[in-house]
C-alpha cells in the first residue's frame, strides 16, 4: 500500500482547495484493480471509477514514473537497465512480451563514494603506490594504469564496458597482485566505487549443458558492486560460454539464447510464452573487463578471434623478474613476518637480516617465483607459532634469527633451533634420509645412478643462475617398465621425496592412480576428472600404474581424452610436476603411440630388471628384519636355491619382490603354528621348516 499512500500524500493531497476533491485511498485501490483488468493509466481509471476529474498543476504520469523509478531503486533496480520507457509500458498493458537488459550496479553494499569530477592529477602516484608491493614490473604497472585511465580520457562507447584489457606474462610475475593493488588504490582515491575484483574462473565451464550456471555466475558478476571483472583460464573454457564473454567485449552486451526472469536475484528460465517481462541480454556498461593468463596474445586470438582482439583497449605483459626483484619481495615478507611474530606471538626478533633475506630469495628457485617466497615465509610463521604453542617461553622473549646452509635458525634461551623442523613432518636432514633409504634398496644400481645425477644437474644450474648465465632444463617425466614387484612404485615414492629435498619440487607428494581414477563414465566427465588428479599432484609426482590401460584402441574415446588432457596438464605444469608412467615393456611401447606428444615428453625410459635369486634373498632378510624376525643361516641356502629356480622359470609372473613378501609372511604364520608344538623354540627365528617352497613351477 506504500505506493497508494505516496500518491495520496505527495501528489493528490496538493489538490486540496482546488475545484475538485482529492481521490481517497479506497478510490485509488478500486482504480488500480480496474487498471489490472482493463488496462489504461491509473488516472484514466480513477476518472471512470469516481466519475470526476482532478485538476492539477502537475503531470501525474510524470509523478507515477518518478515513483516507479524510486520503487525500482528501492528493490535494487531489479538489476534492470534503468526504468522502462513509455513504449515498454504500453507493451506491458497490452500483454506483449518485454525484454530488458541486465546492467550493472546491484545494491549489494560496500560501495565507496566516487568523486564527482575525475581529474588527471587524481591518478598521480597510483603507479608508485602499486610498485611498493609489486617489484620489477614498472613498465607493466604503468600500462595497467593506462588501461584504467583510458575511459576518463576517451569515454567508452555508450552501453559498452569502460575498458577491456588483457594481462599476460609468465606464471607468478605479479599480474594478479598488480591488478588487485591498483583497484584498491583507485578506490581509495574515489576514482572507482569499489576495491573489489570479481573473478570468473572459466575453467569451471569445460563442458556443455551448464548454461544456467554460467549465466547466473555472469549475471552476479555484472550486477555486483565490483568495477572490475576478472576472467581467468579462457583457454580451457567451452566455446559456447566464450561467445557470451566475447560479445560483452565487442558489442557491450550479450544476448541470451533463452528468455529468463529475475526472481529474488536469480535467473529463472521462462517456459510461459505469455510472460510480460523477461531478461533478454546482459550489459557490460560501467565495468572493466580484465583477462589474465600466462598464455600469450596469439593464444587469446586463437580462442576469441580478431574482432575480440581489436576491441581490447589495452594489452600489458609482465617481464621476467630479476634476482633483485625477488630479493625485494623477500625483504618485504621478512618485515611482515617480524611484525606478525611480535604482534601476535609476542616474540622479540633480532639478529642478522641479510642472510635470512637471502634464504627467502632462494625459495623462488625451481620455477616457483614469488609463490615460493610467500610459501617459505608462511612456513616460518607457522614454525614460530609452534614455538609459542609447544614451549613455555615468557612473552617478549628475545629470539635471534640467523641463516646457514639455506636454513633459518632461531636462538632462544641459549638453544639454537632449525625453525622448519617444528612443522608437522618438517624438514630435518631429509636429503640424507632419502639417500640412506635409497642405499638400502637392493639392486637397481643404474636407476639409483640416474636419480642421483639429477642433484648434480640442478646444483650446476643454480651455480649458472647465480653467475648470471642461462640455466637449462631437462624433462623429468619418466616411464618405468618392467614386471610386477620390481620396485617401480617404491622408487617413484622415493623420487618424489628426493626431488623435493634437492629443491626441484615444492610438495614431494606421490599421487598414485590407475585408469579408473582418470577416465570418466560418461561424456564430458573424463577431462574434469583428469584435471582434478593433475591438480592434486602439482608440486609432487603423479604415478600412473598400468598406464597402457588408458589406451584401448582408436575407438576408446574416453581413454584418448584422458591422454590428451594429461599431455596438456604436463605442459601447463612442467616446472612443478613430474609424471611417471609405469607398465609392462611391450604394452608401454604400444601406449606411446596413442598421442604424438607422449614420446617427446617422456624421454626418460627406465627398465626395471627382474631381481636375481641373490637379490631376492637379501630382500627376504630385510623384510623379515622389518617385521622383527631373522632367517636361520641354513634356511638362507634353501631360499637362494628356490629363488634362483623361480626366476629362471617364471620371473615375469612370479612377482619378484611381492613373491618375497608373500613367502616371508607365510613363514611367519607357519612359525606361529610351530611354536604351539615347540613352546621353547626361538620366538624370532624363521627356519627352513617355516618356508613353503614347493611351488617353483607355479
Amino acid at each position: 500500500m506504500d505506493i497508494f499512500e505516496n500518491l495520496m500524500s505527495s501528489a493528490f493531497a496538493s489538490g486540496k482547495g482546488q475545484s475538485e476533491k482529492a481521490y481517497t485511498e479506497k478510490e485509488i485501490e478500486a482504480a488500480h484493480k480496474r487498471q489490472k483488468k482493463e488496462g489504461g493509466t491509473l488516472l484514466e481509471n480513477l476518472e471512470i471509477v469516481t466519475g470526476r476529474s482532478l485538476k492539477r498543476d502537475y503531470d501525474i504520469d510524470a509523478e507515477i514514473e518518478a515513483l516507479n523509478r524510486s520503487l525500482l531503486e528501492d528493490f535494487g533496480n531489479l538489476n534492470a537497465a534503468g526504468v522502462r520507457d513509455v513504449a515498454e509500458k504500453t507493451a506491458e498493458r497490452t500483454g506483449k512480451k518485454v525484454e530488458t537488459t541486465v546492467a550493472t550496479g546491484g545494491k549489494d553494499g560496500g560501495t565507496i563514494p566516487v568523486k564527482e569530477e575525475i581529474r588527471a592529477e587524481d591518478f598521480n602516484g597510483v603507479a608508485e603506490a602499486v610498485q611498493e608491493t609489486v617489484f620489477g614490473q614498472e613498465r607493466f604497472i604503468r600500462k595497467l594504469l593506462v588501461a584504467f585511465r583510458r575511459p576518463f580520457v576517451l569515454p567508452e562507447e555508450k552501453g559498452h564496458a569502460r575498458n577491456s584489457f588483457f594481462l599476460t606474462g609468465k606464471e607468478d610475475t605479479g599480474k594478479h597482485t598488480a591488478l588487485y593493488r591498483m583497484t584498491e588504490e583507485l578506490a581509495k582515491r574515489g576514482i572507482l566505487s569499489s576495491k573489489d575484483v570479481h573473478v570468473i574462473d572459466l575453467a569451471l565451464y569445460t563442458e556443455t549443458g551448464r548454461d544456467n550456471v554460467f549465466l547466473q555466475d555472469l549475471y552476479v558478476a555484472l550486477s555486483s558492486k565490483a568495477n572490475v571483472i576478472l576472467f581467468e583460464h579462457f583457454d580451457v573454457c567451452h566455446i559456447s560460454y566464450l561467445t557470451y564473454v566475447s560479445d560483452l567485449v565487442t558489442e557491450g552486451q550479450c544476448r541470451l539464447a533463452e528468455r529468463y526472469t529475475l526472481q529474488k536475484g536469480q535467473l529463472v528460465g521462462v517456459s510461459n510464452a505469455f510472460s510480460t517481462e523477461t531478461v533478454g541480454s546482459f550489459s557490460a556498461a560501467g565495468k572493466y573487463l580484465a583477462f589474465v593468463s600466462t598464455k600469450g596474445l596469439t593464444a587469446l586470438a586463437n580462442v576469441f578471434g580478431a574482432p575480440f582482439i581489436n576491441a581490447l583497449g589495452d594489452i600489458a605483459e609482465t617481464e621476467t623478474l630479476t634476482e633483485e626483484s625477488y630479493r625485494k619481495v623477500s625483504m618485504v615478507e621478512l618485515k611482515k613476518l617480524k611484525h606478525k611474530v611480535e604482534e601476535k606471538l609476542k616474540f622479540r626478533l633480532s639478529g642478522e637480516t641479510e642472510p635470512v633475506v637471502e634464504v627467502g630469495t632462494r625459495a623462488s628457485d625451481r620455477g616457483l617465483g614469488i609463490t615460493g617466497i610467500l610459501a617459505y615465509y608462511k612456513d616460518l610463521l607457522k614454525s614460530f607459532a609452534a614455538l609459542r604453542l609447544e614451549r613455555e617461553y615468557p612473552y617478549d622473549e628475545e629470539v635471534s634469527l640467523s641463516a646457514e646452509d639455506g636454513r633459518v635458525y632461531a636462538t632462544v634461551s641459549g638453544e639454537r633451533i632449525d625453525l622448519l623442523t617444528l612443522l608437522p613432518g618438517g624438514y630435518n636432514g631429509e636429503l640424507e634420509d632419502v639417500k640412506k633409504e635409497m642405499d638400502n634398496i637392493v639392486g637397481l644400481e643404474k636407476i639409483k645412478q640416474y636419480i642421483f645425477s639429477l642433484e648434480e644437474f640442478y646444483n650446476v644450474q643454480k651455480r649458472r643462475k647465480a653467475e648470471g648465465l642461462k640455466s637449462g632444463e631437462v624433462s623429468k617425466h619418466m616411464i618405468f617398465t618392467g614386471n610386477p614387484g620390481t620396485g617401480k612404485t617404491t622408487i617413484a615414492r622415493i623420487i618424489s621425496r628426493y626431488l623435493k629435498a634437492i629443491g626441484v619440487l615444492s610438495g614431494g607428494q606421490l599421487v598414485e592412480v590407475t585408469r579408473a581414477d582418470l577416465v570418466g563414465r560418461y561424456v564430458g566427465h573424463t577431462a574434469p576428472l583428469t584435471n582434478q588428479v593433475l591438480k592434486s599432484a602439482i608440486g609432487g609426482v603423479l604415478f600412473i600404474d598400468e598406464a597402457y590401460s588408458l589406451y584401448r584402441g582408436k575407438d576408446d574415446s574416453f581413454g584418448l581424452e584422458a591422454i590428451d588432457t594429461l599431455v596438456k596438464g604436463i605442459e601447463d605444469n612442467r616446472d612443478n610436476l613430474i609424471v611417471i608412467l609405469a607398465g609392462y615393456t611391450k604394452e608401454m611401447s604400444e601406449f606411446m603411440k596413442a598421442n604424438s606428444g607422449l614420446e617427446s615428453r617422456f624421454p626418460n625410459v627406465i627398465e626395471f630388471p627382474d631381481y636375481t635369486g641373490k637379490e631376492l634373498l637379501e630382500i627376504a632378510k630385510i623384510t623379515a628384519k622389518s617385521k622383527g624376525y631373522r632367517i636361520e643361516e641354513d634356511a638362507e641356502l634353501t631360499l637362494l636355491t628356490y629363488f634362483n629356480a623361480v626366476q629362471a622359470i617364471r620371473a615375469a609372473t612370479a612377482g619378484n619382490g611381492r613373491l618375497v613378501r608373500n613367502k616371508v609372511e607365510e613363514a611367519i604364520l607357519n612359525h606361529s603354528r610351530r611354536l604351539v608344538a615347540e613352546p621353547e623354540a626361538d620366538l624370532s627365528l624363521l627356519t627352513t621348516r617355516d618356508f613353503s617352497l614347493d611351488d617353483v613351477a607355479g
